[in-house]
């Protein structure tokens, strides 16, 4: 890959990104909207509670900032990681505190007081929202064992796998009781083909969340990055729901909303960073929406960058593995992994990285939009 060829011609600032792809998004929503003639449904629009999240937790994030500064939730930054990151140390994190519940309450409110919103999908948007608000929590121990042994370890990758799978065996078991499970064993591919999975479906289902949610963890390490990718995944899940699920689909078009006003503090050079507490429930809330619409192949297809990204790492970790020799050292696939950081390595700013990012994303949900 010619990474100088896009560094010459990449050249633009945070602010420009985070408004360009707000004014993307507010417009795709309006469009997406008046082309399934939902423009004057509350219970169905995409674009009112995107722009209602955006505006709530952009002016949050105001008060919340200072906030965090006041209990000192610095970021420590590994050494080993781009250089050009140690001056971030000392950035507030565990932003996700603060946009991840306002878009989960704002899309219960939403939904709860519209009067045409089937009891079975406000049950589901429940279930999703308590299983984000979970995944959520883990988030925030990591986070809080970071920042209390000022170290970027949080608590052992065992202890969070297990509390990951833990969650999501709960939501799963609790899934299986529903009276329209047996509808969503199977996962629908383009033309309308249909694969049953029969009992594999809850084991995959499984996978599913604990693997996206650590997928957009991996991908939160650059300003604005999983904010901005986020925002475009959930709108792009929301309109592919929306036939379905309206209350999942206002659901979706809220976090959509939260990330876009989160994005606003995030944005390079970031005031505030997400942490574990906002990128771990932003996954677990795509996988379960995924999960529980019978949408999981249209989920891959949009989460095809964050599979990228954990894929990077899994070859990096492999490949040093089989290349060691005696002394116990191998050699590495990529400068450092996950790949944006490679990237950085190569000669890419961090907004260079964003831009390129958001616009794979984007077209990552417009075909997921028009195949399903």
């Amino acid at each position: 890959m010619d990474t100088n060829f896009y560094s010459r011609r990449i050249q633009v600032s945070g602010t420009a990104l985070s408004v360009c792809l707000g004014i993307g998004l507010s417009i795709a929503a309006f469009a997406l909207d008046w082309e399934a003639e939902r423009l004057t449904s509350l219970a169905s629009s995409l674009v009112l509670p995107l722009l209602l999240c955006a505006a709530a937790c952009a002016s949050l994030g105001y008060w919340a900032i200072p906030l965090l500064q006041a209990l000192k939730t610095g970021q420590v930054i590994r050494a080993d990681g781009p250089q050009a990151h140690l001056k971030k140390a000392g950035t507030p994190t565990m932003g996700g505190i603060f946009f991840v519940p306002t878009a989960v309450a704002i899309a219960i409110l939403w939904s709860g007081f519209s009067p045409t919103v089937a009891p079975a999908d406000m049950t589901l948007l429940l279930a999703v929202s308590l299983l984000t608000l979970s995944y959520g929590a883990i988030g925030w121990i990591d986070d809080w064992q970071v920042i209390r042994r000022k170290s970027n370890k949080g608590i052992s990758a065992k202890m969070k796998l297990a509390l990951q799978v833990g969650f999501g065996a709960i939501f799963c078991y609790w899934l299986s009781l529903q009276p329209n499970f047996e509808g969503l064993t199977s996962i629908t591919i383009p033309l309308g083909v249909s694969i049953p999975l029969g009992i594999l479906f809850l084991p995959l289902a499984g996978f599913v969340l604990v693997a996206e949610s650590n997928a957009t963890t991996l991908t939160d390490g650059v300003d604005g990055l999983m904010g901005g990718t986020g925002a475009i995944a959930f709108l792009g899940l929301g309109a592919v729901v929306a036939p379905s699920s309206p209350a999942l689909a206002t659901f979706c078009a809220c976090m959509s909303g939260g990330c876009l006003g989160f994005l606003v503090h995030n944005r390079n050079p970031a005031q505030v960073f997400m942490g574990d507490t906002g990128s771990l429930p932003l996954g677990a809330a795509l996988a379960a929406v995924g999960i529980t619409t019978n949408h999981l192949f249209a989920l891959f297809v949009l989460s095809g960058l964050f599979f990228v990204e954990t894929l990077s790492v899994i070859l990096q970790v492999g490949y040093y593995k089989a290349t060691k020799n005696a002394d116990g050292v191998g050699k590495r696939l990529f400068r450092m992994a996950p790949l944006h950081h490679h990237l950085e390595l190569s000669g890419w700013t961090e907004r260079q990285v964003v831009g390129m990012f958001y616009l794979v994303v984007a077209v990552l949900a417009c075909t997921s939009i028009a195949w399903f």
